[in-house]
């Protein structure tokens, strides 16, 4: 896995925005150096610069927190206790605020689908209690930054659960967004992907996700400061495992660190503890590394929290619902104590040993020194989540027989609802529409969406593609002079039933997967978009299919059974 994304807490930034010649992107931190890599000792080349002030605690507690906000509420919404009040504490928003071409997946043959939810930790400082835990009094009408987030893949057949981090200095695509409640709109940009959550909310870092994924996320939900300690206290504890003595504390040339000190072994965290622990980013050697201490600490605190009744403690049951709907934003579709408890109760019922936690692969910006990319195996992750493979090797695609998008209803699958007035000749919408026109007959649109994360666009491959069409029949294939955008996959729409067939015919032309082809109110006629997985050649390369556990090396896998798992401690930090 890539050392990256190490560097120095900042003064938090008015607007966002990158200040070249030194790093402001990484957020607020609780210090540490600017490097991208694994830290120096003390003296070496990895010096970094003093510390500036505000907004160094509890940042990374948010994280284990929202999901613990999930699993408590799927206990804590059995009895409904104080129903009203709990649904009156919980905020609400926008689902998607950006642009975003997601759509939903279709049902598996056993009319099952997956769900993704989308994990958020904010580091708002919109409350007195936030300023306090979080510092920076003089920032608390900033726009929050999303310093941590989690994308949870519950399979189709709930019998597995796919998580992924994304190190928050991991630059990518951020679309239009435009804050609902200011009314304020924010152009695309490309830029680290915490910033998303100050260009128009969660939404924004939704619609994010969904761009790079080519996934779509179901739902939201966030959580700041506020209300962590406490609910991480609610536990009674979390048992963690250092292989070495650790000491995160400032070092010459280091400023900063969380101050966790626990001898080598096994040990029971909660309260400050337990924030010392998911805050340690020196000690552990960059933040790709923090996010594997927090998996484990995730994964010990389900394991812990399935193994307590709290059902036979009232108070504690009403302190915990408490606890969760005064922390929690949701995206407004899940905004009520039911439907949390009824989501929580999904969560619930997935075997800790079918729960895989990892990170996305990363590799240094060239670009930025404190940044980083995803890294082209990170492709693999996506797909696998499109396809409903499990990360956990313990099982196929949830619910399928065999090949992935068979009979047009993969992953990709239709959106909700159909519109548009395009027809591919006179009589389309007089045919059925798994029958095509003549390929002569067809108009069919291409559009280049090669460029990606880290490649440029391939100028002129919308053209290539048009003349391949051409060659094969399809005369009236024609390109589109807009600039070109970014698409991870190849994809196929059209914008009602009456085209599909003609849709169908386009992709099978060109060797282009059932799976890719897609129903889209954004379209009025077929439209090829030729994605950054088809960069060269006149048929599309054909796709290895994902199999269970076919996770990229780098992905640093954690299983939810996996007790026995250590963090090593990098060398300047023990005593």
């Amino acid at each position: 896995m890539t050392q990256g994304s190490v560097h120095e807490e900042g003064t938090r930034p008015q607007s966002v925005r990158h200040d070249h010649g030194r790093n402001t992107g990484g957020g607020r931190d609780e210090g540490g150096g600017g490097t991208a890599g694994r830290q120096e000792p003390p003296g070496g080349d990895g010096r970094r610069p003093a510390p500036r002030r505000g907004g160094r605690r509890h940042r990374a507690l948010r994280w284990s927190a929202t999901t613990l906000a999930v699993l408590i509420l799927g206990t804590a919404g059995a009895g409904y206790l104080y129903y009203e009040h709990l649904n009156g504490n919980i905020e609400k928003g926008e689902r998607s605020s950006g642009d975003s071409k997601a759509h939903r997946t279709e049902p598996n043959a056993a009319g099952q689908t997956p769900l993704n939810i989308l994990l958020i930790g904010s580091d708002s400082r919109a409350s007195d209690a936030n300023v306090a835990l979080g510092g920076g009094r003089d920032h608390r009408d900033s726009p929050p930054l999303g310093d941590v987030q989690m994308l949870i893949h519950l399979a189709a057949d709930r019998k597995s659960a796919s998580v992924v981090s994304i190190p928050r200095d991991t630059r990518v695509d951020i679309p239009a967004c435009k804050d609902r409640g200011t009314g304020e709109a924010f152009p695309a940009t490309n830029a680290i992907i915490n910033e998303s959550l100050a260009r128009g909310g969660a939404g924004c870092t939704l619609a994010t996700w969904e761009n790079l994924t080519g996934l779509y996320v179901d739902h939201w939900m966030t959580i700041d400061f506020a209300g962590v300690v406490s609910m991480a206290d609610a536990v009674g504890g979390v048992e963690v495992c250092v292989n070495q003595n650790v000491w995160d504390r400032p070092l010459p040339g280091v400023p900063g660190g969380s101050g966790l000190k626990l001898t080598a072994g096994s040990h029971k965290v909660q309260g400050e503890e337990a924030l010392q622990w998911l805050r340690t980013r020196h000690a552990w050697g960059s933040d790709p590394l923090r996010a594997r201490a927090q998996h484990m600490y995730m994964n010990s605190m389900i394991r812990t929290l399935k193994q307590q009744n709290v059902f036979t403690d009232t108070g504690r049951l009403m302190g915990l619902a408490e606890a969760a709907t005064n922390s929690l934003k949701v995206s407004e579709e899940i905004g009520t104590v039911k439907k949390l408890y009824d989501l929580g109760m999904q969560l619930k019922t997935v075997p800790t040993d079918r729960i895989t936690m990892t990170t996305l692969p990363t590799v240094p910006d060239d670009q930025d020194a404190n940044h980083l990319l995803p890294a082209a195996d990170a492709d693999t992750m996506w797909a696998m989540l499109r396809d409903d493979v499990s990360f956990d090797g313990k099982g196929g695609a949830s619910g399928k027989d065999g090949e992935n998008g068979k009979d047009g209803k993969g992953t990709g699958g239709r959106g909700e609802g159909s519109g548009g007035d395009g027809a591919a000749g006179e009589d389309a919408g007089d045919r059925p529409s798994d029958e095509p026109a003549a390929d002569a007959e067809m108009d069919v649109l291409i559009q280049n969406g090669t460029r990606s994360a880290t490649l440029g666009p391939v100028t002129g491959r919308a053209g290539a593609v048009a003349g391949t069409l051409v060659e094969k029949g399809f005369t009236r294939a024609t390109t589109d002079a807009s600039a070109a955008r970014s698409e991870e996959r190849t994809t196929v729409r059209y914008p009602g039933d009456e085209l599909a067939g003609d849709a169908r015919r386009v992709a099978e032309a060109l060797g282009i997967p059932a799976s890719s082809v897609r129903e889209s109110t954004d379209v009025s006629g077929i439209t090829l978009v030729v994605g950054a997985d088809w960069r060269s050649g006149t048929s599309y390369p054909k796709q290895k299919t994902p199999e269970a556990g076919d996770l990229p090396d780098d992905s640093d896998a954690l299983n939810g059974s996996e007790t026995d798992k250590c963090m090593e401690v990098y060398q300047p930090y023990r005593w």
